[in-house]
């Protein structure tokens, strides 16, 4: 395939799994609106629906199921939360799906649904697809059960994930979604979109530490939208908003004042720690639940009362005529019979905590709740309002919130990740819409008479470059996926895995190929790479560099020459933590320490005779120098000296990672190349090619992709001239 048919096919990576199913075959009580989504699932095989609630989530997902062990005739399995099985059932039974609960065996095809805390006791291996219902259930990274989920439906055929709101504070769960539906692993995500600043001096970006880079929020909302899909209204997808209309929604904040502290102050602190949080619940115990019993005792109207502790919700439930609790003690029968029963009506007041019951139950006949305390979740207290302020409620909400004067801490993280999920919202909505394809876009250049530096795609860079009119290559090309440097499909970093590096590669080795006069020479500078235990599971060498030698003989490069560069393995060791050069590794197993890698240089040769011998004035390389280039390892090349890369780093999500040694740049063009002659880097980064080409009177062109690297190479490569034409020369 061309060139630009392989970026979009690499832009297009999420590849559908489903079928096609007329409209007209999906339950007649979907709207149009649903039967959008419900078919765009069906045809993905694999999809994540972000539905707000009450836009008809359950019926989706059902028709869904229904439709998916229809086509395949075998049966397909709903995941959900405990109290929400049952809703789910009479749901079907409502819209005429069949979905009967899990309980000892399949009995063939249909649907079933079972609770998360049941996926140990069936053989998942009997369903052809799986719903992931409240999919926030994969939100923690390293959670157990979520890397249980991951493996037992790693090979399902139909996924999909179904949930009001993924992660309304932290984008990190989209990758726990996106590795479950198979398309790209949660740590590949985190590499190619998100920069960590940990060690950021702002506390609010330290507490989340991974956010956004900021050239790749676009793009990253346009991949989540080519496997999920965001509807806040059904006006995101076109559609009429009649019906679906929020009623006023209304929050009540009632204070509670504590004691004074034994802090050593005149006045009590005004934020709270974990630590002092409990202990403060457990010290106002009496006066906040006196402030609930005047709002819910002085109405005779239904109530939810959210407990933080068992302590809060047992007394409260003595003092609520009526009132009964559900806690994470109870049977399992109890907590359905409850939870289900107060949907119904079956009594007036329900105490219980967040966690119980904050995802998937519909309490639309509830249009009151009463927050005993609430912490610094503002997932769990969304989730927990959503119950009843969700589309269908027909009656204004009010939200009691029980607070205490050192809570200011708690109030201000939760209004921040308010705003946060406000803004996710909005992008995932507006930007998920939009779908991009792979466009070549017009070449920038910058030319002197000493250089030409070209921004964009080096691919498209080669092609207008004459054939057989470079003397010499020298490039660092990127390690595969050791770093992602952007999240441009034209970035070779960019890849999804070490195989699609190769196949983007060879389209740059080609074009070399046809730029190279023959009998001249290509050098690159790499390392070798290693597997990882959290992505392949093991700790192996990779063969980077031996790969690279195959391809380009594959390409018909002759492979000339190569040389080792030492790396201090006490400077890699402080740089990256890798526990298998730290010498504390050593007093634990020395079966998993290993020697630093060090850098090659690999040369290699197009074929044919070398009209312009190199034979510098017939002198040669002079011999104490040639002594030392000839040796197989360069033992004495200075790391330091590097072009500077703080311009470029500065107010940057990028860090130009691997700067280039000055050194083995100088020696190579020295050996290879004439004065006068043409010397090209398809990745030139910040300029440490060109900038030595220029210093050594040899003419330069390079290509980079990255608008600030390109313009940081153009401020190097000026100082070069301005180095070389400034040279005082004391003997004249």
């Amino acid at each position: 395939m061309d060139y630009k048919e392989f970026l979009n096919k690499k832009n297009k990576e999420v590849i559908k799994s489903g079928f096609q199913i007329e409209r007209g075959e999906l339950n007649k009580n979907l709207f149009d609106f649903q039967k959008d989504i419900v078919s765009k699932a069906l045809e993905m095989g694999r999809f994540c629906i972000f539905a707000d609630c009450g836009l008809g989530k359950t019926l989706m997902q059902l028709e869904w199921a229904n439709q998916v062990a229809k086509y395949e005739d075998k049966p397909v399995l709903v995941l959900a939360p405990l109290a929400v099985v049952q809703q789910t059932i009479e749901e079907g039974k409502k819209f005429g799906i069949w979905c009967e609960k899990l309980e000892s065996s399949v009995f063939g095809q249909g649907v079933y649904i079972t609770n998360y805390e049941q996926i140990d006791n069936f053989n998942m291996d009997e369903f052809v697809g799986v719903a992931i219902d409240e999919a926030s259930i994969l939100k923690n990274y390293s959670g157990a059960l979520k890397q249980k989920i991951l493996k037992r439906f790693f090979n399902t055929k139909y996924k999909t994930c179904w949930t009001a709101t993924p992660s309304p504070n932290d984008h990190i769960e989209l990758g726990n979604l996106s590795e479950f539906c198979g398309v790209l692993s949660a740590r590949k995500m985190v590499s190619e979109f998100f920069i960590n600043d940990a060690f950021a001096k702002d506390e609010l970006l330290t507490k989340s530490k991974w956010r956004l880079k900021a050239h790749a929020e676009k793009m990253f909302w346009q991949w989540v939208g080519k496997w999920a899909v965001a509807v806040a209204k059904p006006s995101d997808l076109g559609y009429s908003d009649e019906g679906y209309k929020l009623p006023k929604l209304s929050f009540h904040e009632v204070q509670v004042e504590t004691k004074k502290q034994d802090n050593g102050k005149l006045f009590n602190d005004n934020t709270v720690t974990a630590t002092s949080f409990y202990k403060q619940l457990s010290q106002t115990l009496e006066e906040r639940c006196q402030k609930v019993c005047e709002i819910v005792n002085n109405s005779n109207k239904n109530h939810i009362i959210w407990v933080k502790t068992d302590e809060d919700g047992d007394e409260i439930t003595k003092r609520i005529e009526g009132a009964k609790q559900v806690k994470g003690s109870d049977k399992v029968e109890k907590k359905e019979a409850l939870l289900n029963g107060f949907a119904k009506n079956e009594f007036r007041v329900l105490v219980t905590k967040a966690k119980i019951a904050q995802f998937g139950l519909n309490y639309q006949n509830c249009s009151n709740q009463v927050f005993m305390s609430y912490d610094f979740s503002f997932e769990s207290l969304y989730q927990a309002v959503r119950r009843s302020y969700r589309f269908g409620q027909k009656n204004e909400v009010n939200i009691h919130l029980i607070s205490l004067d050192t809570m200011e801490n708690v109030n201000s993280t939760l209004t921040r990740k308010q705003n946060q999920f406000k803004e996710m919202q909005h992008n995932m909505v507006s930007k998920m819409k939009e779908q991009k394809e792979v466009q070549t876009t017009e070449l920038r250049t910058h030319e002197t008479d000493l250089y030409k530096l070209i921004n964009g795609d080096c691919v498209e860079a080669m092609q207008t470059l004459d054939d057989s009119s470079i003397d010499y290559s020298f490039f660092s090309p990127p390690f595969s996926d050791l770093y992602m440097y952007s999240s441009d499909t034209r970035d070779l970093s960019n890849s999804k895995d070490y195989e699609q590096f190769f196949q983007h590669f060879e389209y740059v080795c080609i074009n070399l190929f046809r730029i190279l006069k023959e009998g001249r020479l290509v050098s690159m500078h790499l390392t070798q790479l290693s597997t990882t235990i959290s992505k392949e599971g093991f700790v192996s060498i990779v063969d980077f560099r031996g790969d690279i030698i195959r391809m380009m003989q594959n390409l018909g490069f002759y492979f000339h020459a190569e040389v080792a560069i030492r790396k201090d393995p006490k400077t890699i060791a402080q740089r990256t933590k890798t526990q298998s050069l730290l010498h504390g590794t050593t007093k634990k197993d020395s079966t998993k320490v290993r020697m630093a890698f060090p850098d090659y240089i690999l040369t290699f040769k197009k074929p044919g005779e070398n009209l312009e011998p190199i034979n510098h004035d017939g002198n040669g390389v002079p011999f104490d120098l040639w002594c030392k280039i000839a040796e197989p390892i360069w033992m004495e090349v200075d790391e330091k000296k590097v072009l500077s890369v703080r311009d470029v780093n500065k107010g940057s999500d990028e860090k130009h990672m691997t700067p280039t040694q000055l050194q083995p740049i100088e020696w190579l063009y020295m050996l290879y190349t004439n004065k006068g002659d043409t010397v090209f880097s398809p990745f030139s980064g910040i300029g440490s090619e060109g900038y030595q080409a220029v210093k050594m009177n040899r003419k330069f062109i390079g290509a980079e992709l990255k608008d600030n690297y390109f313009d940081t190479s153009i401020n190097n490569l000026d100082l070069a001239v301005h180095e070389s034409t400034n040279v005082i020369d004391l003997f004249s």
